[in-house]
Order: C-alpha cells, then sequence, then structure tokens
C-alpha cells in the first residue's frame, strides 16, 4: 500500500479511533495494537467490496468490533482449555497496560472514565463500548453478541451503576 492510495488516507485517518475502540474491548493497548493493525488488513483485503455510498467509519468499526468480539471468545475458549495458566498471563498483560494508564490518569477527566470503562467486567464493557463508542443500536449489539435486546439493555444499565460506583 502506497502513501498516495486512498486506503492510506482513509488510514491515516481512522486509525486513532480503530484503535480506540479495539482498546476500549480488549482492555489492553497491546492487543489493540495487534488488532488494529489485523483490522485494517482485512479491511484492505476486502476493499473491493467496501460501498463507496457509506460512511468508511461505519464500515470499519464494524470490522473492528466484529474482530474485538472473536478476538474475547478465542480467548475465553483458551482460557476454558488451558485453565488458570492462561488466566493468570491474561491478568498479568492486563495489569502492565493499567499501570501505564494509570500514569496518565491524572492528566485529564477523560482518561478517568476510559480506565473505569477498561476495567468493567468484559459482559458489561462490550456492550457499553458498542452502544457509546460505536453509536450501534441495541438490536445490533444483540446481533453480534447473541443476546437479546432487552439483556443488552440490562447490561448496560449494569455497567452504568458499575461506573457511578
Amino acid at each position: 500500500m502506497t502513501s498516495h492510495t486512498p486506503f492510506a488516507e482513509l488510514y491515516r485517518t481512522h486509525y486513532r479511533r480503530v484503535f480506540g475502540l479495539c482498546r476500549q474491548l480488549l482492555g489492553s493497548s497491546a492487543r489493540a495494537e495487534d488488532a488494529a493493525s489485523e483490522v485494517f488488513m482485512r479491511a484492505y483485503q476486502s476493499f473491493a467490496s467496501y460501498d463507496p455510498q457509506q460512511p468508511f467509519a461505519g464500515w470499519i468499526f464494524k470490522i473492528a468490533s466484529n474482530h474485538c468480539i472473536d478476538r474475547i471468545r478465542r480467548r475465553a475458549r483458551q482460557a476454558a482449555v488451558f485453565g488458570t495458566e492462561a488466566d493468570e498471563r491474561l491478568a498479568a498483560d492486563e495489569s502492565e497496560d493499567r499501570s501505564a494508564l494509570e500514569a496518565l490518569v491524572a492528566a485529564e477527566r477523560a482518561r478517568e472514565v476510559n480506565a473505569a470503562v477498561a476495567a468493567l467486567p468484559e459482559r458489561y464493557r462490550l456492550p457499553l463500548v458498542l452502544a457509546y463508542y460505536r453509536d450501534a443500536s441495541y438490536e445490533e449489539i444483540a446481533a453480534e453478541l447473541g443476546i437479546t435486546r432487552s439483556h443488552v439493555g440490562a447490561l448496560i444499565c449494569r455497567a452504568k451503576q458499575t461506573l457511578r460506583r
């Protein structure tokens, strides 16, 4: 991909927001970096199927959220198969990211909110981030996560209550 292609410009324009979405969903900067790179690689490979009449941001965010959800599911299956050792390794990865984030938290209030969202359990964080970061409807979230619309509402409500505390 050369720096003069339309896709390269779309990459430069949207990378930070895609990375942010991946960071919110995955709870780790390192995993988000890998995921964002993979998202753009997938988008580049299927760019011919992109409808330019639709907003690129919506298309790339859909790819990103689906990819991150797949990664989370894969991680959960690995933890179930490999047990506690995998859980401890994942917790260590997350604590390293959090300590780096904590150094920046004092800089501004928005970072406090991001840290609080990142600390939410995945079952609350996923629907909350999809609803507020990607502006997905409850129906879209329900379809992506394989749950009912009312369950999405309950999870988002619990996520908000947890954040308030």
